[in-house]
């Protein structure tokens, strides 16, 4: 007999992968072997080298994040939402846990005991193949044409970088030397040699049948096993393995591992059969391996200087453009880039403390905006407030010009790796976004009690933030503040909701691109300004009104309330979707042109982005109604 309980719980796994491959009857008998667990805030699940659960656990309200130690310190993994599946250690390994699992605010877990769930898996392919994929590569993005994903305990985040691995695109010689089966040695050693390459392609009817190193002139001719008159396919290594054009580091680092060989022969379709179109090294994959995120991490926590954060800045921008080329998910490429800017930031205030001396309080460095929100993947501005505890009356201007000079210095370094300051002056080097907790309580209390009533009017950029350093009570402090403050406040949401709405409109009456009349950028679309910025506004004002904690990302806002806002769920998904649509646009644009991408030139997409540009914006008209009936626009329309 099912009961309102079990039938709840059946239900929202069902929404869930890989749970939406079983039938309705399934999920009732694993439900009847789950326990529900309450975490409470900052209370750990399990803790690495922990000895294995039973269970493997599904987010069912609240945040998990799931961290590991490197270099001595604690680096955050991935943050598990809703409906997200993590521990699943047990099912694949019998060694202790690799990371620990702790609440980032009261949790609602459900425990799904591995005995019960194993004969639902070795049944349906389809959820063992999803189990298997997701602990193979650290992390199955939940983005990428699913609902939600899983989080693995697979390996470690920084020292071996699995995940990203996957999907970094490798850097290759593309315009690879090939001689014919049927040439002298002598003459192909001449022409390796006239040509400067180490190795070459050995082809017979244009297709590759061999590779020929440097090591195989060492190690056959110059020993005297094979004269110089011998034909050089004598002499190469076959069969050739081949692999395709958009091979990723780790897949090619495994071909050569499996085969024993240091050249890989790359093809249009990846067989034998086609156009030969590069050649991998070893080399090729060492130099890949140099930019992958976890070196780049350990390069950020070594760095002595501006100019050494810069160069790894200017090396994740091939990351970001390598992953953009191999069609990664936007949303993976922001947690990484993301993870990368916080430790950047980070690095540029431990240097300014080792300029400086030790804080003379304990405090805060978040960053707000695009920063707070894991959205920056170009270089655009930086925008950051610091909050320092309460000190004494006697202390305070001391203690507060320390955390101005700190500020100051960080600016500035974050200055050099490429981030512009804030044209706002939303920095934490000015003075009034540099303050102690209680200021900064009293000035969200006024903003959000006086909304339009000051001078010093709100930017909604202060209700994105992230943590770089510091303390994580001062942080929780703003968040209690914000949210003790979001009850029956309509003229709040009146403000907010009417800033949402000035933003100037994508599409005109007739469905047509609303371009700069005026200006240097005269006939572009201003992307940031009339598309990115209303979403991300709207899904600020929503989340917050749904009491929503802990989501800064904007699709995955627009995720959450599709969750608890089910009436309006296809316009939030429709949002969530144009979002990743238009960042990818803007990002593009900034990485051809090296600056910010705000405005694109329509006249360089085809027909086909055009349209597909044009789509992604028609579903903001939906939203805009949608702010309008939530909330009452009068007093600031």
């Amino acid at each position: 007999m099912e009961n309102a309980i079990s039938l709840r719980i059946a239900n929202f796994l069902k929404e869930h992968e890989p749970f939406n491959y079983l039938t309705h009857d399934d999920l009732i008998k694993i439900v009847s072997t789950i326990r529900v667990l309450n975490i409470e805030k900052h209370k750990s699940l399990f803790q690495i080298n922990d000895a294995l659960h039973d269970s493997f656990y599904v987010v069912a309200s609240g945040i998990i994040h799931l961290t590991v130690i490197s270099d001595a310190e604690e680096t955050l993994l991935n943050k598990c939402y809703e409906g997200d599946i993590f521990g699943l250690r047990p099912f694949f390994a019998k060694n202790n846990y690799q990371m620990t699992a702790k609440a980032r605010e009261e949790s609602l877990v459900y425990a799904i005991p591995i005995n019960s769930f194993k004969p639902f898996v070795t049944q349906n392919s389809s959820v063992l193949d999803f189990l298997l994929e997701s602990f193979a590569v650290n992390t199955k993005n939940n983005l990428d044409n699913k609902n939600h994903g899983l989080i693995s305990d697979n390996v470690n985040y920084v020292d071996n970088q699995s995940d990203m691995l996957y999907f970094q695109s490798l850097n290759y010689n593309k315009t690879p030397l090939k001689i014919s089966s049927g040439i002298l040695i002598k003459d192909a050693a001449q022409l390796m040699t006239e040509n400067m390459f180490d190795s070459s392609i050995i082809i017979d009817q244009s297709f590759p049948i061999g590779i020929v190193n440097d090591k195989d002139f060492r190690s056959k001719v110059a020993t005297g096993r094979f004269p110089l008159t011998n034909s050089v396919d004598t002499i190469m290594t076959s069969p050739v393995f081949t692999v395709s054009e958009n091979i990723s580091v780790a897949e090619a680092q495994l071909v050569m591992l499996k085969h024993n060989v240091s050249h890989l022969c790359v093809t249009k379709d990846g067989t034998d059969k086609s156009e030969v179109k590069g050649i991998i090294s070893e080399h090729d994959l060492v130099v890949a391996q140099a930019n992958n995120p976890g070196i780049l991490l350990k390069q950020i926590k070594r760095s002595q200087s501006a100019k050494e954060l810069k160069a790894v800045r200017n090396n994740l921008n091939d990351i970001i453009q390598s992953s953009l080329n191999k069609n990664i998910p936007l949303t993976h490429i922001y947690n990484i880039v993301g993870e990368i800017t916080l430790a950047i930031v980070k690095r540029s205030v431990e240097q300014a403390i080792l300029d400086l001396g030790s804080p003379p309080a304990r405090f805060a460095w978040l960053c707000i905006g695009s920063q707070g929100r894991k959205e920056q993947l170009l270089l655009t501005d930086q925008d950051s407030i610091l909050v320092f505890e309460d000190v004494s009356e006697d202390k305070y201007r001391d203690v507060k010009d320390y955390f101005l000079k700190l500020s100051k210095i960080t600016t500035a370094t974050l200055k050099v790796v490429g981030f512009m300051n804030c044209p706002q002056g939303h920095m934490a080097s000015n003075i009034m976004w540099c303050k102690s907790v209680s200021e900064w309580v009293k000035q969200y209390n006024n903003w959000m009690n006086n909304p339009g009533e000051s001078s010093n009017e709100i930017s909604s950029a202060f209700f994105d933030y992230e943590m770089a350093i510091g303390e994580q009570k001062i942080e929780d402090v703003l968040t209690e503040t914000i949210f003790n403050n979001i009850k029956n406040k309509v003229l709040f949401f009146d403000y907010l909701g009417n800033e949402t709405l000035k933003k100037p409109t994508p599409l005109n009456f007739f469905k047509k691109f609303n371009i700069e009349e005026e200006g240097e950028n005269k006939g572009k679309f201003d992307i940031k300004s009339r598309a990115i910025m209303p979403l991300i506004d709207a899904a600020r004002i929503l989340v917050l009104s749904n009491n929503i904690k802990g989501v800064n990302s904007t699709f995955l806002r627009y995720k959450q309330l599709a969750m608890v806002d089910p009436k309006f769920s296809e316009i939030y998904l429709n949002c969530a979707d144009a979002f990743l649509v238009l960042s990818k646009f803007r990002t593009l644009e900034g990485l051809k042109n090296d600056n910010s991408g705000q405005f694109i030139n329509l006249d360089e997409l085809s027909k086909v982005e055009k349209e597909k540009l044009k789509n992604a914006l028609i579903s903001m008209k939906e939203l805009e109604e949608l702010i309008k009936d939530k909330f009452q626009l009068t007093q600031f329309s």
